[in-house]
């Protein structure tokens, strides 16, 4: 019998969670006596999806949890050794990939931080091959979550603080980990709860949601009608929202009218999931005063920036496709620094900044510089040391404390950066050292921009 493949992301597979050209340069590397040279890896964005004038830093502690916990075992080694392609390593790669264990130094933007283009938010600093096996994982893990939070604090920055954003994500997510990745996310940049119980029991918040039409349609089927099967469903959860737009959305709310005059009604709020929502909204709040209103289907910032100008009563939204799907972001991880040498990519429409990086914010903007740079007056620099040696320097943060971070740096952005028609995101002033150095390994290589 054929054993089922093993496809969930764990610690003890997590070596094997990568690319395989991770595995093919570190085999050269080692062949050449170059595997253990200190390098320094950053992780940035050349630029951003369409219309996103800034992004939010995020990932950061699943990273962490992997750089601890990552290692090759035995049946690893084996299994790459069956393959065949590893038969001219040298054997000194074995005996690396038996030992390893995560020894460098990371320098990383708190999650929850505002960023632009070619701004670095993490930098890998320890041995070459070291350096270079981890890229797989740290862009998957990065992107995706910082895509998540991007948009979940633009929805955020659009409905304002006093709308409930619930993350009904999970089943339009790409993958049941990429699920549990969005509702973290989604919660750290500034939803209030996620409809996945398993992301909201792991992060010790409760899972929010209201019920599916299968509820009305299914009590339908044994001839109890609309009213009777939402009394059925407060009987179990009493004060539940209500989805109310199965059969006749109007009708239902005034059913529930009569109800709440005779003293029956009990519902904390209701759901609409189809049609014109802004006048549905609209009609609903005059029939139900004072009963909190959530609108879901295919809400982004664009939409619920467009709901808001047309007048609807909507309090809160159920937000899925559209966070956890679409679009990329396009984080890279490029080696800029070799045993003291910068090194830097300059393919055509590719090309890198050289060096081990730092970004010195102020009340005026960014500014790029190179890490060994001092802070102006007034500047302070963003990415902090979180790892040393392989261990953490830094304490678990809670999703509070994130999104706290995540709506603070959003607010202190320039209103270009939060527009939802921004052309393109602002980008960083180059300091005079990074643009010298840039400027001696290739003169005629482009500035981003100048004082």
């Amino acid at each position: 019998m054929i054993p089922s493949p093993r496809l969930e992301p764990q610690p003890d597979n997590y070596s094997l969670l990568t690319d395989l050209y991770q595995l093919t340069m570190s085999a050269c590397y080692c062949g050449e006596g170059i595997a253990d040279r200190p390098a320094s890896f950053e992780l940035f964005a050349r630029s951003f999806p369409q219309q996103f004038g800034y992004a939010i830093a995020m990932g950061l502690e699943q990273a962490l949890q992997y750089l601890e916990a990552v290692q090759f075992s035995e049946e690893h080694i084996a299994a790459l050794c069956q393959t065949g392609l590893f038969d001219r390593a040298p054997d000194d790669f074995w005996t690396l990939l038996a030992d390893f264990r995560f020894c460098g130094s990371v320098y990383a933007m708190p999650e929850g931080t505002a960023f632009l283009p070619n701004e670095p938010i993490l930098r890998i600093e320890a041995p070459l091959w070291q350096a270079q096996i981890v890229e797989t994982y740290l862009l998957n893990t990065i992107n995706y979550q910082t895509l998540i939070a991007t948009r979940a604090a633009r929805m955020r920055d659009v409905a304002g603080d006093r709308a409930t954003l619930l993350e009904f994500g999970t089943r339009r997510a790409s993958s049941p980990q990429a699920a549990l990745w969005a509702a973290r996310a989604a919660l750290a940049a500034g939803f209030d709860a996620t409809s996945n119980v398993l992301a909201a029991l792991e992060l010790g918040r409760q899972p929010s949601g209201t019920m599916a039409h299968a509820l009305i349609l299914a009590f339908g089927a044994i001839n109890q009608n609309e009213s009777s099967t939402f009394s059925i469903f407060h009987q179990y959860f009493p004060g539940a929202p209500l989805l109310v737009d199965t059969i006749d959305t109007i009708a239902a709310v005034q059913e529930l009218a009569k109800q709440r005059a005779a003293g029956q009604f009990a519902a904390q709020g209701i759901r609409i999931d189809s049609g014109d929502i802004v006048a549905l909204s609209r009609q609903v709040r005059q029939i139900l005063p004072g009963v909190p209103i959530f609108a879901s289907g295919d809400f982004d910032e664009w939409e619920i920036a467009r709901t808001i100008a047309a007048g609807s009563m909507i309090d809160g939204y159920g937000i899925g496709t559209r966070l956890v799907a679409g679009s990329a972001f396009g984080g890279v991880y490029k080696l800029v620094d070799l045993d003291g040498v910068p090194v830097a990519k300059r393919s055509p429409g590719k090309a890198t900044y050289p060096g081990r990086k730092q970004v010195f914010r102020s009340a005026t903007g960014d500014r790029l510089g190179l890490a060994h740079e001092v802070a102006a007056a007034g500047e302070r620099s963003v990415l902090d040391c979180v790892m040393v040696d392989g261990q953490r320097t830094t304490a678990v943060e809670s999703l509070e404390t994130i999104a706290q971070r995540t709506a603070a740096s959003v607010a202190a952005l320039p209103a270009i950066a939060r527009s939802l028609t921004c052309d393109a995101a602002p980008v960083p002033v180059i300091s005079d050292a990074l643009r010298e150095l840039n400027q001696t390994l290739d003169p005629s290589s482009p500035v981003f921009s100048s004082r």
